[in-house]
């Protein structure tokens, strides 16, 4: 099975990831190593990029090429950005690179760099109408895109390094600072009339560690159980308070707040300050950050040439597909019990009255109901639950992951550890239990109704009369084992739809 190696060389810092290719342009992060190299440092005084930078970004290009070395890797994709675009002694860099780490860098144009962003937001979210602000350490990325098509980008040649050495100095107070950064930032904005013109539905997307860190940070005060940063939303107030707390600290006790790394403290209030800005300028009530971005758009570019031209159209379906994938799955009876589901969803709507967003959360739990085998097949339902909750799932709301999980339990066992349900309480109330609980029993008919993963049971028509469901089967072959283990199910989908349940 191929993997390759993709390094991103910013400004601030240099990152690998090792990438395994599952086929079908289905992809998987394996392996990762992050260090802040601070190549930019200084370049702002006469645009060279610094002996001691250049050493120590090739010391950990090295390190990067021992790991890729490790699993193998034949190909490596690496890119430089910011910093060593600008650099008036890129072309001598680009060579020492290449002659002591045996890896050539690409540097990217500031339009390719927002594409590959651009593919990485599009690719993993489902949000047809979006702007993305993307803080770097060299510089500041702003794509706009209608009905996921790209409409205009702009790229400062400023980012969170930048601004930090640029307003540092004048004996002004840390919070002085991010005052004279907003400042400045917003006259920028200002020069940018395709801004003047967003519609006000967009939504607002951050992208970048600076995010990730406020992500982080908000979800520790949540006291969130969920790891998950992608597709996480941020309310105005609450960015507010974290932005005003940092950004008077001094540099000690920044480091000491959990969730900001020790090497991005000193940079963290330029990145805020800039946010706060950007936020002022359009006048956001709140973002959603991504955790993918210029890495993602090269893997999807890698894995899948189709998206250079269209992104993906089923940003959900796709991301199941990896982990189907991934977790080795029967494809063939994930799609059948799948199939089922949504059968049995439409028919029994008339009992259930739930809104078509139920549908998506059963196609998810139906489609990873067997994952969990991989890890033990006791209690497999348990350990499927966990990978939905904790899997990198695409186009989905984290509270819609959060019901996936424990339609998963339900499915096998209406036996639940309440204080596991307390702890998602942000995400779910008590009226989510019902639905729950109809959605399980769904599932696990339409599971009974693939036992032997045949396919014998084809279809469905369900008639709903008096106190009664009356299933009818449409089968090709023998389908006794089938409808024997659905009907196992009648006494629970009698206390939970209140209906008696036959199968023909």
């Amino acid at each position: 099975m191929e993997r390759i190696g993709i390094i991103d060389l910013g400004s601030n810092s240099a990152r690998l990831v090792v990438v395994e290719m599952l086929g079908d342009g289905h992809f998987m992060v394996i392996d990762q190593l992050k260090e802040s190299v601070r190549l930019g440092k200084d370049m702002e005084r006469d645009g060279f990029l610094k002996p001691a930078r250049i050493a120590e970004t090739i010391k950990t290009i090295k390190m990067f090429r021992k790991l890729c070395d490790a699993y193998q890797i034949e190909r490596i994709i690496a890119v430089a950005t910011a910093a060593v675009r600008r650099a008036k002694n890129q072309r001598s860099f680009l060579e020492e690179v290449s002659a002591n780490c045996g890896i050539k860098l690409r540097v990217l144009s500031a339009e390719e760099e927002a594409t590959y962003v651009y593919r990485g937001v599009i690719n993993t979210m489902d949000v047809p109408k979006g702007i993305i602000l993307e803080i770097g350490g060299g510089s500041t990325k702003i794509v706009y895109y209608n009905r996921r098509n790209l409409l205009a980008y702009e790229t400062l040649p400023f980012g969170s390094v930048t601004l930090t050495e640029l307003f540092s100095g004048d004996g002004l107070s840390p919070k002085e600072q991010t005052e004279k950064i907003e400042e400045f930032f917003l006259e920028q904005l200002k020069q940018i009339e395709w801004l003047k013109d967003i519609d006000p539905e967009t939504q607002f997307i951050g992208v970048g560690g600076s995010f990730r860190t406020v992500a982080k940070i908000n979800k520790m005060i949540k006291k969130c159980p969920l790891s998950l940063i992608h597709n996480y939303t941020i309310e105005a107030d609450d960015y507010t308070e974290i932005y005003e707390k940092i950004r008077s600290m001094e540099l000690d006790k920044k480091k000491r707040i959990r969730g900001i790394s020790s090497s991005r403290a000193d940079i963290l209030p330029a990145a805020l300050a800039t946010i706060n800005a950007f936020m002022k300028y359009l006048n956001y009530s709140k973002f959603t950050v991504s955790a993918c971005g210029l890495r993602e758009g090269i893997m999807f570019n890698y894995a899948m040439p189709t998206t250079i031209e269209k992104p993906i159209s089923d940003v959900l379906g796709y991301s199941l597909g990896i982990l189907v994938k991934y977790y080795r799955c029967n494809q063939k009876h994930v799609e059948h019990v799948v199939n089922l589901s949504v059968q049995l969803f439409k028919q029994l709507r008339v009992l259930h009255k739930f809104p078509r967003q139920y549908l998506k959360i059963l196609k998810v739990a139906a489609t990873l109901h067997d994952a969990g085998e991989t890890v033990k097949y006791y209690d497999y339902h348990k350990h499927s639950a966990y990978i939905i909750l904790n899997s990198h799932l695409y186009g989905i709301t984290h509270r819609e992951i959060v019901l996936a999980s424990f339609v998963c339990i339900a499915y096998k066992s209406d036996d639940f550890n309440m204080s596991d349900w307390a702890k998602y309480k942000e995400y779910i109330t008590e009226d989510d239990l019902e639905a729950i609980r109809k959605l399980g029993i769904m599932l696990h008919i339409a599971e009974s109704l693939d036992r032997s993963m045949s396919g014998s049971v084809s279809g469905l028509n369900c008639d709903v009369l008096g106190d009664s469901v009356i299933m009818k089967t449409e089968v090709d072959g023998d389908a006794s084992l089938e409808i024997k283990d659905a009907l196992n199910t009648s006494s629970d989908f009698k206390r939970i739809f209140k209906k008696n349940l036959e199968i023909l």
